[in-house]
């Protein structure tokens, strides 16, 4: 057990090592307890237009039942936090956020809502009301078998549910928010449970072939997908064309603007970014969080490593970096000061490994 964002969570569960949990997700099916992290409602007749105050998304046009990876940002159009977004209506989103940031979207969240419900558009058509889920739990079911297991428990079909789709499915006798996604690159659901009936629900999706996981294989899957750790990869400093989240700002909203940091955003949208977010792999020994990066043949230092460790599926280095903007494309080599020793690094594009959401 390790201390994380105020909980004590496992890093690996009984005598199952993170290398041996990593395999098992890619091959068969792991479960996660990942009720540290905030579940929200936001709810009210400009919930929308709140929301697309707070967040570069185009959430007018995510259909009811979609969801969509989003950005909170500062005012100079640093990231606060990397949230997953959920449409029920145009008056009703379910958001997760996460734990580790959780005193600063909250605070976030209450100075814009009581600021927005001032306002002229909120008093016109109506208020924005934010629920906090208490104690909720959040389980992850994720890997090529999940599908399968989950169906065995339900009578709702799932191949209707393709990747970034919720639904409310009964799961004996259950009637639970799924979403089909997660944080590892594989195909999985995403299970939002009422705290009463977490301890039930968990052990109902935690028998034979699921294996309990921890953050240890958690942080390697996800680093294979090229997936960022909010505090590693993104800061309050990087903005998300730095980290390469362009893809969630809405097509209309890059001229627009009208949220939160849009100028420092359209900025870098002009004029290109300073740095920018790649993946390298790292010959010799994994360079670390921290590792500075260097130009082969001047020594002048390009940027540093924010994620890295030895990729179990690809037997490889892995890293996450950012580096100075010219460097960025793929097959570029460069050096990583790994411990006091330069080690040979290739730029090569994310995610390490492909994919394998369910999309129909």
């Amino acid at each position: 057990m390790v201390p994380f964002a105020g909980y004590s969570m496992p890093l690996s569960y009984g005598n199952v090592g993170a290398v041996a949990s990593h395999h098992h997700v890619r091959q068969s099916v792991g479960l996660f307890d990942v009720g540290h992290m905030v579940q929200s409602n936001f709810r009210g007749p400009t919930a929308t237009a709140f929301l697309e105050w707070l967040t570069p998304s185009s959430l007018h046009a995510l259909p009811a039942y979609s969801s969509t990876l989003s950005v909170l940002l500062n005012e100079r159009g640093g990231i606060i936090d990397d949230t997953v977004i959920t449409k029920h209506a145009d008056d009703a989103y379910y958001v997760v956020t996460n734990a580790g940031r959780r005193d600063r979207d909250l605070a976030w969240f209450r100075d814009r809502l009581e600021e927005w419900n001032k306002g002229e558009l909120a008093r016109k058509e109506g208020p924005v009301e934010h629920e906090i889920l208490e104690d909720w739990g959040l389980l992850a079911l994720q890997g090529p078998e999940a599908a399968q297991y989950l169906q065995g428990l339900t009578s709702f079909d799932l191949r209707e549910l393709t990747f970034g789709k919720c639904a409310f499915v009964p799961i004996e006798g259950f009637n639970l928010h799924v979403a089909r996604g997660g944080y590892t690159g594989e195909d999985g659901f995403e299970i939002s449970v009422p705290p009463s009936q977490t301890l039930e629900v968990a052990q109902l999706l935690s028998k034979p072939p699921v294996q309990l996981t921890g953050l240890g294989a958690r942080d390697s899957l996800r680093l294979e997908a090229g997936m960022c750790l909010y505090g590693q990869d993104l800061d309050e400093d990087t903005t998300p064309i730095e980290a390469g989240l362009t893809w969630v700002i809405g097509k209309d909203r890059r001229e627009k603007g009208g949220f939160i940091g849009a100028e420092g955003v359209q900025k870098h949208l002009k004029e290109g970014p300073p740095r920018r977010r790649v993946g390298l792999i790292v010959e010799g020994a994994p360079a670390r969080q921290g590792a500075k990066i260097y130009a082969p043949s001047t020594q002048d230092q390009l940027g540093v490593v924010t994620s890295g460790i030895p990729s179990p599926t690809l037997g490889k280095n892995i890293a996450m970096a950012y580096i100075e903007n010219g460097w960025h494309k793929k097959g570029t080599e460069v050096e990583v000061d790994v411990r006091n020793k330069m080690r040979k690094a290739v730029l090569t594009p994310m995610p390490f490994v492909p994919t394998r959401y369910y999309r129909g």
